[in-house]
């Protein structure tokens, strides 16, 4: 797939997260998923910070401004899931963040499909989008699976900082049991 694709189905994977949430018969499968959401967004933040958006910047006329735009969602959508990943099984707070993520994801997902996807693959070549789907797939065994909303956000500081995060991240999930795949 190339990397259009990719973040794409990223996102068709997020939209059943949430529908698994809204089915989930007991605290404890509500809290597996929210643990799925924050993994899989954290990555998928991480992986576009690093390799889409800055590719966006460059190819299109407006990309600065555009990409900003998607930049201040992601901190959005990065605060919901650091409060998220803090809340213990059973939690009712839950049921709120969860909504407001839904809400903070739907508007960002219909962006960059409607308007940021597009873009890219008139400016961008088919070979190009397929290598750099290549390398988000590589990239994404090593991304952060926890939000750091504190993190940068943008290359060259995002590049040195993601890896450590990225470490420490592994070494909290392990601690706290949390699935790997």
């Amino acid at each position: 797939m190339d990397a259009l694709e990719v973040l794409a189905h990223d996102h068709r994977m997020v939209e059943q997260l949430f529908r698994d949430y809204d089915a989930a018969a007991s605290d404890r499968q509500r809290r597996g998923v929210v643990e799925l959401l924050v993994r899989e967004l954290s990555r998928h933040a991480a992986l576009e910070e690093m390799l889409l958006y800055p590719l966006a910047r460059r190819v299109l006329p407006d990309g600065e401004r555009e990409i900003d735009e998607h930049l201040s969602e992601h901190m959005g959508v990065k605060r919901t899931l650091a409060e998220l990943d803090g809340l213990g099984e059973g939690d009712r707070r839950a049921d709120d963040l969860v909504a407001e993520l839904r809400r903070e994801l739907t508007e960002h997902i219909q962006e960059e499909e409607v308007v940021l996807m597009p873009l890219l693959r008139e400016a961008v070549s088919p070979e190009d989008l397929d290598e750099l789907g290549g390398l988000i797939g590589r990239a994404r065994r090593t991304a952060p699976t926890r939000p750091h909303p504190h993190a940068p956000d943008q290359p060259p500081a995002l590049t040195l900082a993601a890896p450590v995060a990225a470490a420490y991240d592994r070494l909290r999930d392990r601690m706290q049991r949390r699935p790997t795949t």
